[in-house]
């Protein structure tokens, strides 16, 4: 490993390790950014892991191939035992596959070699900037009850947290310009979920994918397409209270065995009651986990009397649980999971609806992966 690049002042610096084995890149990404970060490097994963269990880290370049080991199982570790660390990969190795891996794996970004200055310095600076945001949330979740209060305080808490979110990387004047104008919601909750888990945030994302795959083979208006799409993201939001943390197996209610965690749901509509959001969202979170026959929860509805969009998150949300890994349990195949769902045609789900899902993931399962992935921005960029 080798030394710290410069000996400025590192408290009002973030710190960013370097890791790759040539040293080439090491060096030019050392003297491009060492003006603004007190920069570490490692020849290894070994070295890496070393640096990272010593001291703390904001923000990691990774190289895709390792002496000892491969950078995405690295990335896989750095993630899950230091999930707040940024990584973004840059590599001479890449392709569209690694690069989708890379970011359902918690990367940042993804650049290739030889990479051009102006994207690294644009996506640093865009990485130190998310991850500044994401601390904020983070410590504004675990302090904050105001959110989960009154009407009054959940108010409050929102001015706060939307002031503090806006001020992170902008000057005094762009505050100043936008003090009075409403943030754009969808960044600011799609980074809420991230900080709570960022599991949590690409199980949203998968979800509004499939959702709004099965939504468009309905006659929606646009209005109901789009509060489909918001409401499929946003329909565990509920899950960013400090009470609620994220289960891994909620595909249990689509085998048949105890339902889980039923508060998300109401904390979830009241949250975003509080926000002004379309009450057609409000229905999709508050009642994604009602069933057709109306043994589902938080209020039994069946049937009918349980919202269309609704019941499209249901199957969407139950699909992605059986199909994505969780500790402890195999994942379904698509055709698997297909037959679960048909399994259950009639008690969780309606009939009807349940058939044009299986159609419909069925016929798209080649772009499923590459389509889920980036059903965030797709999503940010249609509001």
């Amino acid at each position: 490993m080798d030394l710290p690049a410069t000996p400025a002042p590192a408290a009002q610096k973030p710190t960013l390790l370097i890791i790759d084995d040539e040293r080439g890149p090491r060096d030019a990404l050392t003297m491009l950014l060492r003006h603004r970060f007190t920069i570490l490097t490692a020849e290894s994963a070994s070295a890496a892991l070393d640096v990272l269990n010593s001291q703390p880290i904001d923000l990691i370049t990774l190289d895709q191939k390792l002496p000892d080991r491969q950078g995405l199982d690295l990335l896989q570790d750095i993630k899950q035992h230091h999930a707040t660390v940024e990584v973004i990969i840059i590599t001479g190795y890449g392709s569209l596959t690694s690069a989708l891996e890379g970011i359902r794996h918690g990367a940042s970004g993804y650049l290739l070699k030889p990479f051009n200055v102006t994207e690294v310095l644009s996506l640093v600076n865009q990485t130190i900037n998310k991850k500044q945001r994401l601390d904020f949330l983070r410590n504004f979740l675990k302090t904050s009850t105001g959110l989960w209060g009154s009407e009054t305080e959940c108010a409050q808490d929102w001015n706060i947290l939307f002031a503090g979110y806006q001020a992170i990387g902008t000057t005094a004047s762009d505050q100043l310009s936008h003090t009075e104008e409403r943030p754009n919601l969808l960044p600011i909750l799609s980074d809420l979920l991230e900080a709570k888990d960022r599991q949590l945030l690409l199980h949203s994302s998968r979800v509004s994918a499939y959702a709004t795959l099965v939504g468009s083979r309905l006659n929606l208006t646009r209005t109901e397409q789009q509060s489909l799409a918001w409401g499929a993201f946003l329909h565990d939001i509920g899950k960013i209270s400090p009470d609620t943390p994220h289960p891994t197996g909620e595909a249990i209610a689509v085998a048949g065995e105890a339902l889980g965690n039923p508060q998300h749901s109401e904390q979830g509509a009241k949250l975003m009651l509080s926000l002004g959001v379309a009450a057609e969202v409000g229905q999709i979170i508050a009642y994604h986990h009602e069933r057709w026959d109306g043994s589902g929860h938080p209020y039994g509805l069946k049937e009918a009397g349980i919202p269309q969009l609704a019941r499209i998150v249901c199957l969407a949300q139950a699909f992605d649980h059986l199909t994505e890994e969780h500790p402890g349990r195999t994942p379904l195949s698509l055709d698997e999971a297909c037959q679960r769902l048909r399994a259950h045609a009639g008690t969780h789900f309606e009939p009807t609806l349940t058939e044009l899902f299986v159609q419909a993931v069925q016929e798209s399962k080649g772009s499923l992966p590459p389509m889920a992935i980036t059903a965030t921005p797709a999503l940010r960029a249609s509001h």
